[in-house]
């Protein structure tokens, strides 16, 4: 008897985060949504529990300590293990911008959600994590993460200078490659994994694919069985250089 996988997708209840939700439940995991909002949580895996899929919501504040650990617990308390993580939860800002001018307060908020709350989220998970025979995280990043992608002038993406939303997507790309340092032999597999230019609100809509476009790049490395991807940051298109 294969026993069903259980996945924890933070940010869950809107965006990249519900379609990567919908489509791990789709896929036959089981899914739990960690959003800040309890309703909007409970509303988003409401929707997908009408469908026949088994999803169900925690609250869960990436800046919050306290629900972290409250959501852990819960999980312990009702799987007793988690095979995969997906650090989906993040932010964006248009106090952001270039070094020279860019909101100092904005920038602390960036990093302290897309970066140090998905460290948080993985330090309290990793008790559960460790009990499943193929542990998986999917940090979910960005091109715009990439040293080399933003110091290379002939690049699309040069010109994005946003000083605190890309070096926050860089820290969480070195939080995937020192967790596969770390405890890739436990049998552990992190991987980055940028999505693509998505239309959500993060941006006001702005973006050239939809959600659920960018959400399957998501779930294909989250399904994969292997490890060859461990430590790496990949998109649709292949590897993105860090």
């Amino acid at each position: 008897m294969v026993l069903q996988k259980t996945a924890l997708v933070t940010g869950g209840n809107k965006g990249i985060g519900a379609e990567v939700a919908r489509q791990l439940a789709e896929a036959g995991m089981r899914v739990i949504i960690g959003a800040r909002d309890r309703h909007r949580g409970e509303d988003a895996a409401h929707l997908l529990a009408e469908r026949g899929l088994d999803v169900r919501a925690v609250v869960l504040d990436v800046r919050d300590e306290s629900t972290i650990a409250a959501a852990a617990q819960t999980i312990e308390d009702e799987e007793g293990a988690l095979d995969l993580l997906v650090n989906n939860a993040g932010i964006a800002s248009w106090q952001d911008g270039p070094p020279s001018s860019s909101s100092l307060s904005a920038v602390r908020e960036l990093l302290e959600t897309n970066f140090v709350g998905a460290l948080a989220v993985t330090q309290a998970m990793l008790p559960l994590l460790r009990r499943s025979e193929a542990p998986r995280i999917v940090n979910v990043s960005s091109a715009l993460g990439s040293l080399a992608v933003n110091g290379d002038r002939t690049s699309p993406f040069y010109s994005a200078r946003s000083i605190g939303y890309n070096a926050s997507k860089a820290a969480l790309n070195m939080l995937t490659v020192q967790l596969d340092a770390e405890l890739g032999e436990t049998g552990l597999t992190a991987i980055s994994v940028s999505p693509g230019f998505v239309k959500t609100d993060l941006l006001g809509g702005i973006g050239f694919i939809t959600a659920a476009e960018g959400a399957a790049v998501v779930v294909k490395a989250a399904l994969d069985q292997g490890r060859e991807a461990a430590g790496r940051h990949i998109s649709a298109h292949g590897d993105i250089p860090w």
